[in-house]
């Protein structure tokens, strides 16, 4: 009984492998109630409006120079001494100028409220110059003990202008 049913059931497989199933006939002339009227027919239709043709901007891409002077740009101006902060490491921050013998910076510029430079407090709020020359960083370098040629490590932050004259990619 078993051998018959499966025998049936693979006949059947194989009718409707070879013949497939019936489809649906789709109707390829419109109803004729669907068949449009001459009012209908009659109907114009808006003309186009003329396209507007605006001239295509090429986005250029900044170039390195162009995006590293974007991001020294949003470096902090400014930075509020907490306590146990020195000069030495509020120069060493990697948003400051990643380079800790560039303190002399900071100093020079905030000798309004600097007298010594190991005595700063917290709360008190310096001034972070981003602008300078070569000949003052390295002075600053020199100053605060940097080993000779008293030049920043290329992973300082400095402004463009120093990084390309140093010879430095961006």
């Amino acid at each position: 009984m078993a051998k018959r049913f499966l025998l049936l059931c693979l006949c059947a497989t194989m009718v409707i492998a070879l013949f497939g199933c019936a489809k649906k006939q789709v109707q390829t002339e419109p109803a004729p109630s669907e068949e449009p009227t001459m009012e209908e027919t009659v109907e114009e239709e808006p003309a186009p409006e003329p396209e507007t043709v605006e001239p295509a901007v090429e986005e250029v891409e900044p170039t390195p120079m162009e995006k590293y002077e974007m991001q020294y740009s949003e470096l902090p101006l400014s930075h509020e001494v907490v306590k146990g902060e020195c000069l030495w490491w509020i120069a060493e921050y990697e948003e400051i100028y990643n380079d800790p013998f560039m303190w002399p910076l900071i100093y020079k510029a905030n000798r309004d409220q600097i007298n010594d430079p190991d005595l700063i407090y917290p709360g008190q709020v310096f001034y972070i110059p981003r602008t300078f020359s070569l000949d003052k960083l390295k002075d600053s370098r020199q100053s605060a003990g940097a080993p000779a040629p008293y030049l920043p490590p290329k992973d300082a932050n400095l402004p463009a202008n120093l990084r390309s004259e140093l010879g430095w990619g961006f």
